[in-house]
C-alpha cells in the first residue's frame, strides 16, 4: 500500500465549530487528513480548541495524521498577541496587514525547519498556502518551495476585481468614494504587486474561490486556476421535513443577511413589490439598521416579517418552512447561507456572481445576471412570479437539492484537492 502524501499547509486561522475563515481553515484541513498526512502552521489564537478536539478518542484516527505548530503573532507576548488579533476581528484596521506580514515571514521559516527535520525517506510532497483566502497578502511559501524545490497549491483565493459600482448607487457619497477608490487599488494590486505576482508564477496550482476570481487570475497573471469555493457544507443527512403550501396558502421568501447595502435587501423589497403573487411573504432575518427598510416595505405595501438576529438553529428551522431563499448580495465569498439553504432543500434565486453563482445551478435554483438595480428588480420578480405559477419547477429543484449538497460537501472538496495533489 503506498504512503500517504505528506502535505505542509500554511492555515493561518484555524478552529472547531466556527464559521469564517478559522471554520474555513479548520474544515479544509480535517478533511485533508481523511487522505494525508497534514503539517499545519498556524497562529495559535483557537489553539485550546484545537487541542481539546485532537484529544477526543472519537477524532484519534484523524488526530494522528495532525501535526501543528504554533506561531501566536505576537510571540512569547499574550498581551501584544491578543491587541493584534482584535485588529484582526476589526475588519478594515490596516495595522493588522503590517504584523501580518511578518508572521507570514515567519511561518515561512517555520515551514523550512519543518522540512529540514523530515527523514530523507519520507520527505514533504507539497506546500499548500490555504488561508486567508483574500490575494493580497500571499505569504513566503513561494521561497520554501523555490527553495526545496517543492510542488505549491496556492488557495482557494478570492482575487474579484471590485464592487459592481451600479449597485451602490443607494450609498451614501462617501461609501461610494470609497468604494471607487478600493476598485481601483484591487486593481493596481492585483496588476503590480511583486509578491503577489512572485506567489501566482511559483504556484504549481492556483485555487480560485470562484469564478470571478478565475478570471481575474487569468487576466492579470496569465494563469490557468482551478475553482473550487472555500467554503463547504455538511453532508445532507436525508429528507428535510418540508411545510405543505396548502396550509398556509401563501408564499413564503426567505432573506438571510446583514443590513449592509451589498446585501440589496431594498432590492428584494422592491421585487416583491412587483410580484404577480397573492399572499406573498417576505422573512427578513439578520441583524443592523433596518428602519430604511421597514419604511420602504411599508411604503411599497410588501408584506414582510422582520426577526432580527437569531440563532443558527433558528435560521434552519425557518429554512424548513420556506418555499425559496431569495438571495440578493452583490459582493460575497461563497455564502455559507446559500450552502445551508440547499443543505436544507430550499432552493435559491440570486445572481450569478461571487461563490453563489457557482454554488447554485439550475438544478437547485435560477440565477439573474449583474445589470442594475432597476432591472434586477424586474428579473428576479419574473423570476419568483414563474416559480410560484409553475410549482413544480420549484418541487424539481426542491428534489435535486441532495445530490446537488452532496457534491458540494468538505469531503468532496478534499478529495478534489487530494487528485490536485497527486497530480503535482
Amino acid at each position: 500500500m503506498p504512503a500517504m502524501i505528506r502535505v505542509l499547509i500554511n492555515s493561518y486561522a484555524c478552529c472547531p465549530n466556527m464559521g469564517s475563515e478559522p471554520g474555513m481553515g479548520w474544515n479544509w484541513i480535517i478533511s485533508l487528513a481523511k487522505y494525508c498526512e497534514c503539517f499545519v502552521i498556524s497562529e495559535g489564537e483557537f489553539r485550546p480548541q484545537v487541542e481539546q478536539w485532537l484529544s477526543l478518542n472519537e477524532n484519534e484516527a484523524i488526530a494522528s495524521r495532525l501535526h501543528f505548530y504554533w506561531l501566536p503573532i505576537g510571540g512569547n507576548d499574550a498581551e501584544k498577541s491578543a491587541r493584534i488579533r482584535k485588529m484582526c476581528w476589526n475588519q478594515g484596521d490596516w495595522r493588522f496587514y503590517i504584523y501580518y506580514r511578518k508572521w507570514q515571514q515567519q511561518a515561512a521559516r517555520k515551514a523550512d525547519e519543518i522540512i529540514a527535520r523530515q527523514p530523507t525517506n519520507i520527505p514533504i510532497q507539497i506546500l499548500h498556502q490555504l488561508n486567508m483566502i483574500g490575494f493580497r497578502e500571499p505569504g513566503y511559501l513561494w521561497r520554501t518551495a523555490r527553495k526545496y524545490d517543492i510542488p505549491l497549491v496556492w488557495g482557494p483565493i478570492n482575487a474579484k476585481e471590485g464592487f459592481p459600482m451600479a449597485y451602490a448607487r443607494n450609498a451614501s457619497l462617501g461609501q461610494r468614494t470609497f468604494l471607487f477608490i478600493k476598485n481601483v487599488i484591487t486593481k493596481v494590486q492585483l496588476a503590480v504587486m511583486p509578491r503577489v505576482r512572485c506567489m501566482a508564477r511559483m504556484s504549481n496550482v492556483i485555487i480560485a474561490a470562484s469564478s470571478d476570481a478565475q478570471y481575474s487570475i487569468e487576466k492579470y497573471w496569465r494563469k490557468r486556476s482551478i475553482c473550487i469555493n472555500e467554503s463547504g457544507c455538511p453532508s445532507p443527512a436525508g429528507e428535510v421535513g418540508r411545510k405543505d403550501n396548502a396550509e398556509t396558502k401563501q408564499f413564503d421568501v426567505l432573506w438571510c443577511g446583514r443590513m449592509i447595502f451589498s446585501k440589496q435587501l431594498d432590492i428584494a423589497i422592491r421585487a416583491m413589490a412587483k410580484v404577480d403573487i397573492p399572499n406573498a411573504v417576505l422573512h427578513v432575518v439578520g441583524g443592523g439598521d433596518d428602519e430604511g427598510y421597514r419604511e420602504l416595505a411599508d411604503k411599497m405595501r410588501v408584506n414582510v416579517r422582520w426577526y432580527g438576529q437569531v440563532s443558527h438553529q433558528e435560521v434552519q428551522r425557518l429554512m424548513k418552512q420556506m418555499d425559496l431563499l431569495l438571495f440578493t448580495s452583490v459582493f460575497e465569498g461563497t455564502p455559507h447561507v446559500v450552502l445551508e439553504s440547499i443543505v436544507n432543500q430550499l432552493p435559491v434565486v440570486c445572481y450569478n456572481t461571487c461563490g453563489q453563482g457557482d454554488v447554485v445551478n439550475d438544478s437547485v435554483g435560477i440565477t439573474i445576471p449583474l445589470s442594475d438595480p432597476k432591472q434586477s428588480v424586474c428579473d428576479f420578480a419574473e423570476v419568483l412570479t414563474w416559480l410560484y405559477k409553475y410549482p413544480e419547477q420549484l418541487a424539481w429543484r426542491m428534489s435535486n437539492c441532495n445530490s446537488r449538497a452532496k457534491e458540494l460537501t468538505w469531503d468532496s472538496k478534499a478529495r478534489q484537492m487530494m487528485d490536485i495533489y497527486k497530480s503535482i
